[in-house]
């Protein structure tokens, strides 16, 4: 038995027979035949036949398709070309072209020469860091533990030139220090965002020296807002140093990370971000996809190898929003050691 499946509602005697052109007229479906072809002096005695019928239909068709297909690619030529053309624009508050706005290359172009590396002598050995350059004779934003007790501060820029540098002030209840590079001019400074802009979800890059590489880009998004973040006030005396790095103790929701905070302890307001964070990012810089700064990185969980998680970032990390950093900058510059 032979079944004809149709699609629904499918009649046979409602399917259109096609006929040649030769057929009766009236007839469902015919074309009827076109008017006689009467060559031009264009075509040399030579007699063209038109194609006739669903032949004709279907050639039509294809033009058609060709025009628009051609129309696409006119249109799609035009858009490229303009986004080609806006690529070679500036963005406003960065030096990355607009063609790099949104991208973690563009952002690392317009500010890693505005991330230093620091390193600073403390009573209880070498503490290395990061920094970010907010005007061009050498202002620089770190954290407080990161400079805290220093007898000397040395920063490295991005081009590998080392720099001396004193502290100018710190606010060891926000986990900030100012300090300046001596007889530095001409250096680029960082654009400051605003960090109440910020939302969940927003990628971000952050820049640092993690175990004194200089110059380190990694790539999140912001994992939470207003995070309770507690840390040590006393500085150097109580970080941990590891691999030329540090790991420095804080608290989190009652919980302790790398170590003892020991009794003197703040806490202050955290943008949260999964962006890789390891010892030597604290003091360096959070950066939205515009290119500016949101937010100073502080903390991140580091476990030690004896932990049984093995050390490095685990996507934990936590920065001084912007906003904050530049509440405080008055209270700095004015040499506050509180």
């Amino acid at each position: 038995m032979t079944e004809t499946f149709r699609h629904s509602g499918e009649h046979p005697e409602q399917q259109p027979a096609f006929a040649s052109a030769g057929s009766p007229d009236g007839a469902y479906g015919t074309y009827p035949p076109p008017p006689p072809y009467a060559p031009g002096p264009a075509d040399h005695g030579r007699t063209r036949r038109r194609a006739k019928g669903p032949v004709a239909l279907l050639a039509a068709v294809a033009l058609g398709a060709a025009a628009v297909g051609g129309g696409t690619a006119y249109a799609a030529q035009e858009l490229w070309g303009q986004t080609a053309a806006a690529a070679t624009t500036g963005v406003n508050g960065t030096n990355a072209a607009a063609g790099g706005k949104g991208s973690v290359s563009g952002v690392a172009n317009a500010v890693s020469d505005s991330i230093v590396e620091i390193q600073a002598e403390t009573p209880s050995g070498e503490s290395t860091g990061s920094g970010v350059i907010i005007t061009s004779d050498g202002e620089i934003i770190t954290n407080n533990h990161v400079v805290s007790g220093a007898s000397m501060v040395k920063v490295r820029t991005n081009d590998g030139k080392t720099h001396t540098a004193e502290v100018v002030g710190t606010d060891a209840a926000k986990d900030l220090a100012l300090i300046k590079v001596r007889g530095a001019s001409g250096l680029e400074a960082a654009a400051l965002g605003d960090s109440d802009d910020v939302n969940v979800g927003d990628q971000v890059v952050a820049i640092g020296s993690p175990e004194g590489l200089t110059g380190t880009v990694t790539s999140g998004i912001i994992s939470a807002k207003d995070r309770d973040v507690t840390v040590s006030k006393d500085g150097g005396q109580d970080q941990e140093q590891q691999g030329g790095g540090e790991r420095w103790p804080f608290e989190f929701e009652g919980q302790q990370f790398n170590g003892d905070t020991g009794s003197s302890k703040t806490t202050y307001k955290a943008l949260q971000t999964d962006a890789s964070l390891n010892p030597g990012n604290s003091g360096g810089a959070l950066i939205d996809m515009n290119g500016e700064i949101i937010g100073i990185n502080s903390a991140m969980y580091s476990p030690s190898s004896g932990s049984g998680t093995g050390s490095g970032s685990v996507g934990l990390g936590f920065a001084i929003p912007i906003d904050t950093v530049k509440a405080d900058l008055a209270k700095l510059r004015a040499g506050s050691t509180d």
